[in-house]
C-alpha cells in the first residue's frame, strides 16, 4: 500500500509499504483522516528515524476486529496512538500520560507501529473508542489535539474571570484559547510571531486579542493591557523566548503551563519565577477520560472543532503541507491527511 514516510531531513516519499497484519492485542481500521501535529514536525525536521509513517492523530473504520467482540468490522473509530503498560501505577491512577512506556511504541510515533499517513493502520484495542454517528471523520481526526489542549487547560485551573495569555497560534495553542473561555476565562489573548494565524485567533472568536511576538515592547504592552500580568499563561511553543515571555508574563503568584516541546535545553529567567512564587508545571498528552470527553463535546455540540480546519491534502501532498504549516507565514491552522485520494 502507498505511504507517505519519512526519508531525511524535511522530506517525505510516498512509497509501497506492507500493509499491516493484525496482532495480539490490537486492531486494523482502514484509515479515513490523519492530522499533521506539531510534534510530527519536529520528526520532519531532523529526519529521524528514518522510514517513519507518521500520523497520530486519526479515525477510521475497523477492517479486522481480531476476534473482539467490542468491536464489529465498519464500525467508525479513533484512539489515544500511546502505548502505556497498564500495571504501573500511573496506570492504574488514570494517567497513562505520565508511564514509562506509554511513547514508546506509540501509533505514528515509532518504527514498531506505523501511522495514519497510510490507507490501513494497526490500532491498539484497548485505546480505542466509537465514533458517535453525528460525527464527521474530519471532527474525528481533531480529538487528540483537542484532548491535549483539555488537559493543559485542566492544569491551569482557571477561575472564572481568569485572565489567560496562549503563547503560540498553531491548532494546540488556539484549541487551548477555546477551552479556556469555556473554563470560565474573562480575556483570553494569544501572542504569536505569525501575524496571520494571529489574526486568525481573533476571526474565530477564540480570543479578544492578539500580540505580535516580535513586537519589542511586547511585556510592557502586556503588563499594561492586564494592569500587572496574566493568572494564567499557556506556552505552546517550547523555545527560549516563549517560556521567558510566558514567566514574564504572568502575574506574582499565576501558573504558566508549559506545552510546547524542546528538544534542546531551553534558558528561562529563573529569578522571576522564584520571586514571583508561580506555578510551572508541564503538560503532555491527556488521561483517557479527557480524550473521551472530547468525543462527547464534539457529538453533542458542545465545542466546534471544523472551524480549525483549513485544508485535507492527498498523501503525495504531505510534504507541501508540512513546508506550509511551517513557512512563518500562511495562515493555516490545521490540515488534516486523507490517505485515499
Amino acid at each position: 500500500m502507498k505511504s507517505a514516510v519519512l526519508v531525511d531531513k524535511k522530506k517525505f516519499e510516498v512509497l509501497d509499504v506492507e500493509e499491516p497484519k493484525v496482532k495480539d492485542g490490537y486492531i486494523v481500521i482502514d484509515v479515513k483522516k490523519a492530522g499533521i501535529c506539531g510534534s510530527d514536525i519536529h520528526y520532519w525536521d531532523v529526519g529521524e528515524p528514518k522510514g517513519l509513517v507518521l500520523g497520530h492523530e486519526f479515525c477510521g473504520v475497523v477492517s479486522d476486529n481480531n476476534g473482539n467482540k467490542d468491536f464489529n468490522i465498519g464500525d467508525r473509530v479513533t484512539a489515544l496512538p500511546i502505548s502505556p503498560c497498564g500495571k504501573c501505577e500511573a496506570c492504574l491512577t488514570g494517567n497513562p500520560q505520565y508511564c514509562r512506556q506509554t511513547w514508546t511504541y506509540a501509533s505514528g510515533l515509532s518504527l514498531d507501529n506505523p501511522g495514519a499517513y497510510a490507507p490501513k493502520m494497526n490500532v491498539r484495542m484497548d485505546m480505542v473508542y466509537k465514533v458517535p454517528d453525528n460525527v464527521s471523520d474530519e471532527e474525528m481526526a481533531m480529538v487528540e489535539p483537542s484532548a491535549v489542549a483539555m488537559h493543559a487547560v485542566n492544569l491551569a485551573n482557571i477561575k472564572l474571570g481568569s485572565k489567560v495569555l496562549v503563547i503560540g497560534g498553531g491548532v494546540i495553542g488556539l484549541l487551548s484559547c477555546m477551552f479556556a473561555k469555556k473554563a470560565g476565562a474573562s480575556y483570553v489573548a494569544v501572542s504569536e510571531v505569525n501575524l496571520s494565524r494571529g489574526k486568525k485567533a481573533i476571526k474565530l472568536g477564540v480570543a479578544e486579542k492578539f500580540y505580535d511576538a516580535t513586537n519589542p515592547d511586547l511585556i510592557k504592552t502586556l503588563m499594561a493591557d492586564t494592569l500587572g500580568g496574566f493568572d494564567v499563561v499557556i506556552e505552546c511553543c517550547g523555545n527560549s523566548a516563549a517560556v521567558t515571555s510566558a514567566i514574564t508574563a504572568v502575574k506574582p503568584g499565576g501558573t504558566v503551563v508549559l506545552v510546547g516541546v524542546s528538544l534542546t535545553p531551553v534558558n528561562v529567567p529563573l529569578v522571576m519565577a522564584v520571586m514571583g512564587e508561580m506555578t510551572l508545571k508541564g503538560a503532555i498528552a491527556y488521561t483517557k477520560e479527557e480524550f473521551k470527553s472530547c468525543i462527547d463535546m464534539i457529538g453533542r455540540r458542545e465545542i466546534d472543532v471544523s472551524k480549525f480546519i483549513d485544508d485535507i491534502v492527498s498523501l503525495k501532498d504531505v510534504q507541501k503541507a508540512y513546508e506550509r504549516l511551517t513557512n512563518g507565514e500562511d495562515s493555516a491552522i490545521k490540515i488534516l491527511v486523507d490517505p485515499n485520494i
